[in-house]
């Protein structure tokens, strides 16, 4: 595809992608007041489940990008909602390990599943090469993304 051409379908894509982290946003905002969360907090019990195990606070604040303190306030407040708990660890009694509670984590992902029950479809119709691509697309984002959030939090903008 040549200069012009791919110009156009390179605005395309930026309205496009844009749209697309609207809506997310928007659905994202709806999903937490549904369960009562702060879309914040939303998100971070999301990257929880993804964890595989109990994590630190100052690991939430590396996930989320929050300062150690506003990751202390959102635990609280995913504390209170019943979401997750706060246990010494075995090893190292000095620290503190945020866990899932496994029963709040199942019905989370029941509302997750009933939403999302038809996204696998969307994708019937693509090969293992273009998934692959849209893989590689997502996981490029998400580290560009990541480098844009620090370059604002740093005030570098």
């Amino acid at each position: 595809m040549g200069g012009a051409a791919r110009e156009r379908v390179l605005e395309e894509l930026s309205a496009v992608s844009r749209r697309y982290m609207a809506s997310y946003a928007l659905f994202n905002q709806a999903l937490a007041d549904h369960l009562g969360l702060h879309p914040t907090d939303l998100q971070c019990l999301n990257l929880l489940t993804l964890e595989g195990g109990p994590v630190t606070t100052g690991r939430i604040a590396e996930l989320t990008g929050l300062t150690t303190g506003s990751a202390t306030r959102l635990v609280d407040r995913l504390e209170r909602a019943g979401y997750v708990v706060r246990e010494r660890d075995a090893v190292d009694r000095r620290r503190v390990l945020v866990t899932t509670v496994p029963e709040k984590i199942v019905e989370f992902g029941r509302v997750w599943d009933r939403l999302g029950g038809g996204w696998a479809a969307l994708f019937d119709d693509l090969d293992a090469g273009e998934l692959a691509l849209i893989v590689d697309h997502m996981k490029r984002t998400t580290e560009f993304s990541a480098a844009q959030v620090a370059r604002l939090r740093a005030g570098d903008v």
